[in-house]
């Protein structure tokens, strides 16, 4: 019975995490801020990380962590699925090279109001649409690789399971929101790019929207 109770804590916190994270990224909250506060909006994206990391602190120390084992591969399959988790991060360094981590962590922001040359149109990110590397072949490159790598794992228990289902939720979940947000940031263009390029699975489907 108590695993039951420590998987329905779980759940809740990710739906909690999910729901908080996505609501302060929407634009409507930014805008808010902009217009309440146009002094904050520079370190809007720098406090929100941190934020989001304090939060997942705090859920990896007090969160229950049922002690589960689901599978624990052997010699030589432990190895192999690390090849594959090895070759998902050589992905997200690929897909970094053209993608700002400054403006993801809000360090460029910050330096652009230091530089007293802040647009607060901007909001929280100056936001480019690049159709290069990676993004050729799927519009969410990072989340496609972050998924790889946390699916080929040696060693998988309840507690890493249900956190990684609900990343990969979260991860499409969110793809949604941002995409609209970008579509109303960039328009026909993007939409465009929706038609021609997937979501996240880089493989051409029937229809680009849904996967």
């Amino acid at each position: 019975m108590s695993y039951v109770f420590d998987v329905s804590i779980l759940v809740l916190a990710i739906i909690f995490f999910g729901v908080s994270h996505s609501f302060l990224a929407s634009l409507k909250v930014k805008n808010h801020v902009k217009d309440k506060f146009p002094r904050l909006i520079p370190f809007y994206r720098f406090i929100y990380n941190i934020i989001s990391f304090i939060i997942l602190y705090l859920f990896f120390i007090y969160l229950p962590q049922p002690d589960i084992t689901i599978y624990d591969l052997i010699k030589p399959y432990d190895f192999i699925i690390l090849v594959f988790q090895f070759s998902s991060l050589l992905g997200l360094i690929w897909t970094f090279r053209y993608f700002s981590y400054k403006e993801f962590l809000g360090i460029s922001q910050i330096a652009r109001w230091h530089q007293k040359n802040y647009n607060l149109n901007d909001l929280d990110e100056k936001m480019t649409l690049k159709i290069e590397g990676p993004y050729k072949y799927m519009r969410h490159p990072v989340y496609f690789f972050s998924i790889l790598f946390l699916v080929f794992r040696p060693y998988m228990d309840l507690t890493y399971l249900i956190l990684m289902i609900g990343a990969i939720v979260y991860f499409y979940v969110g793809s949604c929101y941002e995409e609209k947000k970008l579509i109303n940031i960039f328009g026909e263009e993007y939409k465009n790019y929706q038609k021609s390029v997937p979501r996240i699975l880089p493989l051409k489907p029937f229809n680009p929207y849904k996967f």
